[in-house]
């Protein structure tokens, strides 16, 4: 992993080729105040100022030389400079005005994931900076961006629940948390029926990894991340095509363990409880069948109508766990409908929420973030969709409507009535590369649920 923070620096006089950031509305006013050979090369190379274009601006000397970089109106956001960032050769650059929020996208950048194939070495773009604040906040989003990328792409060959147990211990246990994991057989031992069902027929057994830091006398905060870390769709198994991304059903648990990590690197006044579910839901002898009737921790009974809808079901068992620590909030992060995306697309997380004030926090952290979510409905004539007439409730509701809601709507069942709860039903890829934002895997919702965290819990980068 890049370390971002050897990416951003405090201005300090040394010599660097200076960046400067224009606008559409701004070329015409700066041009003027340069000299000819300068309007010069702007003419030759095209250069409109639009956004993520770049210019290389001849200086009086043979070795001087500035770079004109073209940005959308207003306060940089985060991938303002990322184009740049990946087009310039190594070196220093000093940034000409605030650096606003394009830190996040200068580092992002230029990391590569590299556990397969060595990146063709182009050494390091610097970025120096009088924004000091704004450093800290920029390195901290990038290495637990960082963080997500990689746990996705890393393939369920190397990710199964083992590993993702193994990333857990590796991330949180230096910052002084406590790291415990159940696994296979013990499931049932500590009533998680739901978990051990999904993951039984899986040649790694599932776990339940549980993290805890903090003062007990903080309000408690609960993150929970689906870890579903391969789905084949169980028997009711996906077409190839539906299994070509299914190393990502683990992003829920990467968005988790990196706000986590987040949490605790700020010191926020929470006591944390991290709960990652982990489980490959695969086929075999004794796979969960369409039909079966299922515990959960909670109490209430599950008639399977559809094993490939299996993220809520290890979902539940989290969050029946966590609502046993009295939590003020309880956040969620899952890979869970294929429905969210026919509705919102790769790029836009579908929020719930059963509390206004915080839907409403979280939806503007994301806008001034450039972290968008967009919330959908706890329709609650929905419930009905999710009746069984053998079980408490049916893990799928028959039909193509509504599935995003529906699954939703069968979490929410296991929320403890007053505690305020978000989930959220992301992609966690991005499916076409954009500036700074590979193909591949995505943090989606993360900065966005971490900037409400802080605002809320205070702490300190």
């Amino acid at each position: 992993m890049t370390d971002p923070a050897a990416l951003l620096a405090p201005a300090d006089g040394q010599p660097s080729v200076p960046l400067i950031p224009l606008t559409k509305a701004g070329l015409d006013g700066w041009l003027a105040t340069q000299g000819e050979r300068v309007r010069v090369a702007v003419t030759a190379q095209g250069f409109t100022a639009a956004p993520d274009s770049m210019a290389i601006l001849p200086g009086d000397g043979v070795a001087d030389w500035s770079v004109a970089v073209g940005v959308a109106d207003g306060p940089l956001g985060p991938w303002a400079l990322a184009a740049a960032a990946e087009k310039l050769p190594a070196g220093r650059y000093a940034l000409a005005g605030d650096l606003g929020q394009a830190g996040l996208g200068w580092c992002l950048a230029q990391h590569k994931f590299t556990r397969y194939r060595k990146a063709e070495p182009k050494g390091a773009r610097v970025l120096t900076t009088t924004s000091l604040a704004a450093i800290g906040s920029a390195v901290a989003e990038a290495r637990a961006t960082m963080l997500v990328r990689d746990l996705v792409d890393t393939p369920a060959s190397d990710m199964g629940p083992a590993d993702l147990a193994q990333a857990v211990i590796d991330t949180l246990k230096p910052l002084g948390a406590d790291v415990q994991v159940t696994v296979g057989e013990a499931l049932l031992e500590r009533n998680f029926p739901a978990v051990h069902a999904v993951g039984r027929a899986a040649a790694q057994s599932p776990r339940l990894i549980e993290a805890t830091w903090g003062d007990v006398a903080h309000p408690v905060l609960a993150i929970i991340g689906k870890g579903i870390t391969f789905d084949s769709g169980g028997l009711n198994i996906k077409p190839g095509s539906g299994m070509a991304l299914m190393k990502k059903d683990m992003g829920g648990a990467a968005h988790a363990l990196a706000l986590a990590r987040l949490v605790i690197e700020a010191n926020l006044r929470v006591r944390l409880h991290l709960i990652i579910p982990a489980a490959e839901n695969a086929i075999s002898g004794n796979a969960l069948r369409p039909g079966d009737i299922i515990a959960t921790r909670a109490g209430k009974t599950v008639e399977i109508t559809n094993t490939d809808a299996e993220g809520r079901l290890v979902l539940c068992d989290a969050i029946a766990l966590a609502a046993e620590k009295n939590p003020a909030m309880i956040v969620d992060f899952a890979t869970l409908t294929g429905a969210a995306r026919v509705a919102l697309g790769p790029q836009l997380p579908a929020l719930f929420a059963n509390d206004d004030a915080l839907a409403s926090e979280l939806h503007a952290a994301g806008a001034a973030a450039g972290d968008p979510v967009w919330r959908l409905p706890l329709w609650a004539p929905y419930h009905d969709m999710l009746k069984s007439s053998i079980a408490d409730m049916v893990n799928s509701a028959d039909g193509g409507f509504a599935g995003a809601i529906t699954a939703a709507l069968f979490l929410e069942k296991f929320v403890p009535a007053g505690v305020a709860w978000a989930h959220y039903d992301t992609f966690a890829w991005n499916n076409a590369a954009r500036p700074g934002r590979p193909r591949g895997g995505e943090a989606l919702g993360l900065r966005a649920t971490w900037a409400v965290l802080r605002s809320r819990f205070g702490g300190q980068l």
